[in-house]
């Protein structure tokens, strides 16, 4: 690793400064994280909206479409399970800034691309770049807030990929109401700026605030341990007896990953729900297009409703598992899953944008509760110095199944055997991520039981 990338211990802060220390700096922990991944979708999602224009200006098919990005999202997978095991150890501050702006620079290139291979090889390192995301920011959740509260604050976080996903629409479609549709500049089209060169510009500035406000762990921040700070060992599910700092990746991952089925379970529900997640967001335009003989406006609109519509509906997600709950994170992700299914026959059925867009914004509203649920039960099932670690194994497992069956999947049933068969693919997904919720569940019922029997 980098050595600017490695954790590396701050100046030691006063033992009387410790407690004021902390509270002031875990707000830029989440502030932070938030506006950096934020920033990431902005410059993930943005390929979404130009597979429109890839069709109609470069001559992609459904298959080529779906190739790039089943494809792009493997490679991310396997990205995310490897540089989240790195994030464990390093610095996840700057880990995340530099993975954000060489995701920059790529987009940056996509933007000057018309050959299809061209275009592949940079949306798959894209791809790359982009699994150095989600790691280092679970890192810092799980090195400054404690499982008691943990919920609505991991919530907000969790948010920040609808926010940047749901700004994707309106930066490309105001930058292309400012430059104008027949525009060129620099030997591209206008489609090509707004898409590409207008969000990167926008993610340069958003790193750069991140950069100066942001923080890595209590350990690079100079504090000790959370659990040192809090006193709370009694509030968490898992609490490690070894000091996670002095442990290789190797031995973190084969400890406290590899051989927890709890940590597998809770993989395989983010692979379930990745898959309903993509099968509708990535042929949400041109199923619209083509099927319901939307125009690209009305395409746009109902994009970023489904983004957008989940942001209340995980804040509230975490609040009600904080507390209603009592910090159980699954019964809440079945609940959510009955409504998931419910709401794909009316996305299906539907013949009117309203109808079209209230099904996807419901979809949207629920899916990413168990998606983000399943993401907080992770790092409470391991201790804080490997939920990089447990993060890369549920990303790895989610991209390489779940958004490649969401993607390229439903992208070949669909062109071969119509839009009904993806669906069909879609209400399976459903059943079986509602199990694996159950079994999760169980598995922390048992880690509750043990230690309230070691007290």
């Amino acid at each position: 690793m980098f050595g600017f990338l490695s954790s590396k211990q701050g100046k030691t802060v006063p033992p009387a400064q410790v407690l004021d220390t902390y509270n002031r700096l875990r707000w830029n922990a989440i502030f932070g994280i938030f506006i950096g991944y934020a920033a990431y979708y902005i410059i993930r999602n943005n390929f979404i909206l130009s597979t429109p224009y890839l069709k109609s200006e470069l001559g992609f098919d459904k298959a080529d479409i779906g190739l790039i990005s089943g494809t792009s999202l493997v490679i991310y997978g396997l990205s995310k399970g490897f540089m989240s095991v790195l994030a464990d150890k390093s610095n996840p501050k700057w880990f995340m800034i530099f993975g954000l702006l060489l995701s920059a620079l790529v987009n940056l290139m996509m933007g000057f691309s018309t050959a299809f291979w061209l275009f592949f090889i940079l949306v798959c390192a894209n791809g790359l770049f982009q699994g150095m995301g989600a790691g280092p920011a679970y890192v810092v959740l799980a090195s400054w807030y404690p499982r008691k509260g943990r919920g609505l604050i991991t919530s907000i976080f969790n948010s920040s990929h609808n926010v940047g996903g749901g700004l994707v629409a309106p930066i490309t479609g105001g930058a292309m109401a400012w430059l104008g549709s027949d525009a060129e500049f620099f030997g591209m089209h206008s489609w090509q700026m707004a898409n590409f060169i207008v969000p990167v510009a926008v993610v340069l500035f958003i790193a750069a605030i991140f950069a100066i406000f942001g923080v890595g762990k209590t350990y690079n921040e100079g504090l000790p341990p959370l659990n040192e700070i809090l006193h709370n060992d009694k509030d968490e599910l898992v609490v490690a007896k070894e000091d996670g700092e002095k442990l290789s990746s190797w031995q973190i991952l084969k400890g406290y990953i590899l051989n927890d089925k709890n940590v597998w379970f809770v993989s395989f529900i983010d692979v379930f729900t990745y898959m309903i997640r993509f099968g509708v967001l990535t042929w949400l335009p041109l199923y619209l297009l083509e099927t319901k003989g939307f125009s690209k406006k009305d395409m746009s609109v109902a994009f970023a409703i489904f983004e957008w519509s989940a942001i209340i509906s995980t804040i509230a997600a975490g609040y009600l598992t904080d507390t209603f709950f009592k910090g159980r994170r699954m019964p809440l992700s079945i609940i959510c899953l009955v409504i998931v299914g419910a709401a794909m026959f009316i996305y299906k059925g539907g013949d009117t944008l309203g109808v079209v867009t209230l099904g996807a914004g419901i979809i949207g509203c629920f899916i990413y509760v168990p998606m983000f649920l399943s993401s907080l039960q992770t790092i409470e099932l391991v201790p804080p110095f490997a939920a990089g670690s447990a993060t890369g194994l549920r990303g790895l497992l989610s991209y390489v199944l779940g958004s490649f069956s969401g993607t390229a999947l439903i992208g070949y049933v669909a062109q071969h055997y119509g839009w009904d068969w993806g669906f069909y693919l879609l209400m399976f997904a459903v059943v079986a991520c509602i199990f694996c919720c159950y079994m999760v569940h169980l598995g922390v019922l048992r880690l509750e039981a043990k230690k309230k029997a070691g007290a």
